[in-house]
């Protein structure tokens, strides 16, 4: 509880005043001496009025502490505040073709992508998210949706070999800008992960791009793989799978071009921690815009302190003029 007018509370200075002037007169009163036929002296009898003599001026004091109170003001702060969270929409658009159990990174580009993408969709707070798949053809993993849990559940699920092979980036890029054709969201995102070069699907990687451009999306692109050869599980004519050593080949002039054309960035991975960082990079520089507004209300109290000094009031005049009988 605060005062509107705390200057005002000066006054209750006034209140031990008038105590210490009430027992200063009251000892200088007189006092009354009865005397008695048979024992000479004596005092007059102490009735319950005696007792309550006091009573009145104890009420009026309180009535008057209680009247500067809420001549004060006295008031509760109620302090709210209003937060509001314009938040981004993105798709992962991941690469699940055959050439991403390649191991150069640990376990394999794939999984360890799954990891790192986990990682960022937990950060993003506010946003919605969505998962595209691609291969030789490309799928929506995982709808538009603020739950974070289930974006990271069909992360997880992702494996290479569940669509036919090849790399279709322009089919992956445009079923991931399909996810937010329909996106009431003021930014819009799409980061889009690769190791290869295009060479499947119905759609062209440029005219994919030009289409989000036109759409207002992002395409932050990385091309994930070691630059010369890595280790990648190969089929040999018998059906026993091992490992070769596999030129690395990603297509950076396109990739490059597809973040140009949408205002945004290519990246390039060659571990795990750079692929992190890159992550880390979209994560800052595509934020979600927070406005947090802050209100403080205030509660007039002084009705209260003002209705019990007038009950007090009240009260000392029914004590003094009806209880203790006294005239004015």
């Amino acid at each position: 509880m605060t005062f509107q007018n705390p200057e005002i509370l000066w006054l209750l200075l006034i209140v031990p005043l008038l105590i210490a002037y009430y027992i200063w007169v009251g000892r200088l009163r007189a006092t009354l001496i009865v005397s008695t036929l048979g024992s000479g002296r004596g005092r007059a009898p102490r009735t319950w009025r005696y007792w309550l003599r006091h009573l009145p001026h104890a009420l009026r004091l309180m009535a008057l502490s209680l009247l500067i109170i809420a001549l004060a003001r006295p008031v509760e702060q109620h302090a709210e505040s209003e937060t509001t969270i314009e938040g981004i929409d993105i798709v992962l658009a991941m690469d699940i073709s055959g050439s991403m159990l390649a191991q150069d990174f640990k376990p394999n580009r794939i999984e360890s992508s799954k990891k790192i993408a986990s990682e960022f969709v937990a950060d993003r707070q506010g946003d919605r998210l969505s998962i595209v798949a691609f291969a030789g053809e490309a799928f929506a993993q995982c709808p538009l949706t603020s739950d974070r849990s289930a974006v990271q559940t069909s992360l997880a699920r992702l494996r290479s070999g569940i669509i036919d092979d090849g790399t279709a980036i322009g089919n992956g890029l445009a079923t991931a800008i399909n996810r937010l054709r329909e996106s009431g969201s003021k930014s819009k995102v799409v980061v889009l992960l690769t190791d290869g070069v295009n060479n499947s699907g119905s759609m062209s990687p440029l005219m994919a791009a030009d289409i989000a451009k036109n759409m207002g999306i992002k395409v932050y692109t990385i091309g994930v793989g070691r630059r010369g050869t890595a280790p990648t599980p190969v089929m040999d004519p018998f059906g026993n799978v091992g490992l070769a050593m596999v030129n690395v080949e990603i297509d950076e002039e396109l990739l490059r071009e597809i973040s140009s054309m949408t205002g945004a960035k290519y990246f390039r991975a060659e571990n795990a921690e750079a692929l992190t960082k890159i992550y880390d990079e979209i994560d800052k520089m595509e934020k979600s815009k927070v406005e947090v507004n802050d209100y403080i209300s205030y509660e007039e109290l002084y009705l209260g302190w003002l209705i019990w000094g007038l009950i007090l009031l009240i009260a000392e005049l029914f004590v003094s003029r009806v209880v203790l009988n006294r005239l004015p």
